[in-house]
């Protein structure tokens, strides 16, 4: 999943390359480069794109607001006072973006889209039929990030790990500084996935959103409606900039209360983008807060107008591992 901005399809042409097939396969230190700033955008032919950012240099950290899983049964829970993560996407600086960059590094069991322009002309994207995408952690010992993504990376209507297939495949095969020739001549096999996932998790954990909204007194119930601007001014406080507030359910003018109005937007808070810009490589984590691009929301906007509703209790647990 992603915004609804309008996907570029200009990789379409080597779709099953690496983002950067020139790259040196020398080892890429970055400690010893100058931390470009990922946008405005860097030439890549006058930079090391893999110690700065050079394609998606506008870095969205994403999280969902789910009320149940779909798998209870399986024992795939939400964590009790927690969102969980949706991902990390490279955007262009302008706020479009592509996707699935490098179909030879495809583990999408369920493709969305299933080309790599969203559109029927597009690169198919074929389903990923081989092990979970969780699997790969395993030779590299990292059984407590595995047990951290299981507790806060939760999908809807599918297993984790598929979830998180989709997310390496579609977004972190489009950073510069995910590619396989970063790692240099000792490369190990899925050494990147470790990498972006455990990015993912450092930038998901400076983002507690569940905490800055209840400071805000702003908490989940099935009573009480909130304000979009409310609800934005607590997360801009803590993070430094506007974030991309998401939301789902009916639209307002269709409600009761905002009947034969002027407010189409949506009435259940359901995600949060968090925009950065990174300096020098994403993994690094030194990055300045920016205000969302384009739009900033797609929520009704009257007072009182968001339901940001409790979970079902037989859908979430109490998170043994600490956010």
């Amino acid at each position: 999943m992603h915004s609804t901005l309008p996907s570029l399809a200009l990789l379409a042409g080597v779709a099953f390359a690496q983002l950067y097939p020139d790259q040196s396969s020398e080892n890429h230190t970055c400690l010893l480069q100058k931390p470009l700033l990922s946008c405005p955008p860097q030439n890549p032919s006058l930079v090391d794109s893999c110690c700065v950012e050079t394609f998606g240099g506008l870095l969205l950290t994403t999280q969902f607001w789910d009320t149940y899983t779909g798998r209870e049964e399986e024992g795939q829970l939400l964590p009790q006072n927690s969102w969980t993560i949706h991902g990390l996407w490279p955007d262009f600086c302008n706020g479009s973006y592509t996707q699935y960059c490098d179909l030879n590094r495809q583990y999408d069991p369920i493709p969305s889209p299933n080309t790599t322009t969203g559109k029927p002309g597009g690169t198919p994207v074929p389903a990923w039929t081989g092990p979970s995408i969780g699997t790969f952690l395993e030779p590299f010992g990292k059984f407590d990030l595995l047990a951290y993504m299981n507790t806060y990376w939760i999908a809807q209507n599918q297993d984790n790990a598929g979830f998180w297939g989709h997310e390496f495949s579609k977004h972190a095969t489009c950073f510069s500084t995910f590619n396989t020739q970063c790692y240099g001549p000792k490369y190990q096999e899925h050494e990147e996935v470790v990498d972006f996932f455990e990015t993912v998790i450092k930038y998901q954990k400076r983002f507690p959103t569940f905490k800055w909204l209840k400071k805000a007194d702003i908490k989940p119930s099935n009573t009480t409606q909130y304000t979009y601007a409310d609800i934005r001014d607590a997360l801009a406080e803590k993070h430094g900039a506007v974030p991309y507030i998401g939301c789902s359910g009916p639209r307002y003018n269709t409600t009761e209360a905002g009947r034969n109005g002027t407010d189409t937007g949506f009435t259940r808070l359901t995600e949060i983008w968090y925009y950065e810009y990174a300096h020098g490589r994403p993994q690094d984590d030194r990055t300045i807060p920016v205000n969302a691009t384009g739009s900033v929301t797609n929520c009704a906007q009257a007072d009182d107008a968001l339901w940001y509703y409790e979970r079902t209790s037989s859908s979430e647990k109490k998170a043994t591992i600490p956010y």
